[in-house]
């Protein structure tokens, strides 16, 4: 008996995505140009973690508009201010960049917080503010390095685990399409704006590991259908596409929903994070289906029965295998 929602789609669809293949992979070289375009013209919004400066809460006696309180900042001589509400209108949350005098942490915080409370308390609507937190721009460029080095390690771990665990063309192809996914969720984050701070660094690396792990069900698949079936290599791969294609929209589909949840009730902090995996939860699907499998078919990647069983040890023991 079949139970909504586990079968989101039939278990033996018969559609064939290998013969446009190389149309669509020469499309999908051409959307990760364009993102890479995009990443480098428009570059991000980096939020304090990166750029380094100040965070400051105040919570006023009144509610407040919080285009008047960046108006407020910005008389007082501060750059750019971000101003977001935090939970209700009368707390807001201020984020300030580097003004270049401070050199303790504690006593720059405590500094530009009371500059912050002088600058946007009124006798109509008096302030109190929570001592700030500093970030120097050392450590934002300290974040920034080691994100890159997770991000690094992420993508050459999968291709030694793939390596070891498959074989190697299934490593580089893995690790090149969780690279296209990690592009395009990057791109879309910098096109629309959204802050880059540790929480979308954070649902970055979670994309990339949500990624292998669809790509490597679908490659089980590929490696055991290429030991038992008598048929040409691109029907192998196309069988193995719709064999897994239920279960990798439904794997999708439940990510996509839990980051939507996470979206709508996290809170503003945790948006970032959330956004991230629903976008990605969409890039890793179109990828695991139309770049992954296909890119087994072209070129060096190209890969055959004879790659996935065991090696024998002469010639003629390889030409008695069926």
């Amino acid at each position: 008996m079949k139970l909504f929602p586990l079968h989101l789609l039939p278990n033996d669809t018969k559609i064939d995505f290998m013969r446009p293949s190389r149309p669509i992979l020469a499309l999908m070289l051409l959307l990760l140009i364009g993102a890479v375009a995009i990443i480098g013209l428009k570059g991000f919004n980096y939020a304090l973690e990166f750029t380094g400066g100040t965070v400051v809460r105040a919570h006023f006696d009144k509610p407040v508009d919080t285009n008047h309180v960046r108006g407020q900042l910005a008389s007082a001589g501060f750059t750019d201010p971000l101003v977001q509400n935090a939970g209700s209108g009368n707390d807001v949350i201020i984020r300030l960049q580097p003004r270049g005098e401070h050199n303790n942490a504690d006593d720059a915080a405590k500094k530009v917080s009371e500059q912050v409370r002088q600058a946007v308390t009124t006798d109509a609507n008096p302030v109190t503010v929570q001592p700030g937190e500093f970030v120097g721009p050392q450590v934002g460029k300290d974040l920034a390095k080691n994100g890159l080095y997770a991000t690094l390690f992420m993508l050459f771990g999968f291709l030694i685990y793939i390596a070891f665990r498959f074989e190697w063309k299934f490593a580089v192809v893995a690790s090149l399409t969780a690279f296209f996914d990690l592009i395009l969720t990057i791109a879309y984050m910098s096109l629309v704006g959204r802050e880059f701070d540790l929480t979308v660094l954070a649902g970055l690396l979670s994309v990339m590991g949500f990624a292998i792990n669809d790509i490597i069900v679908v490659f089980d698949r590929v490696r055991e259908n290429f030991r038992t079936l008598r048929v040409d290599s691109n029907e192998v791969l196309n069988r193995s596409i719709n064999q897994t294609l239920s279960r990798t929209v439904i794997t999708a589909v439940m990510f996509f929903l839990s980051a939507l949840a996470l979206y709508i009730y996290g809170g503003r902090s945790m948006e970032g994070l959330a956004e991230t995996h629903m976008v990605g939860a969409v890039i890793v699907v179109v990828s695991s289906v139309l770049v992954a499998v296909p890119m087994l078919s072209i070129g060096m990647f190209k890969v055959s029965r004879q790659d996935l069983l065991p090696k024998a040890r002469d010639d003629a023991a390889l030409a008695r295998r069926p």
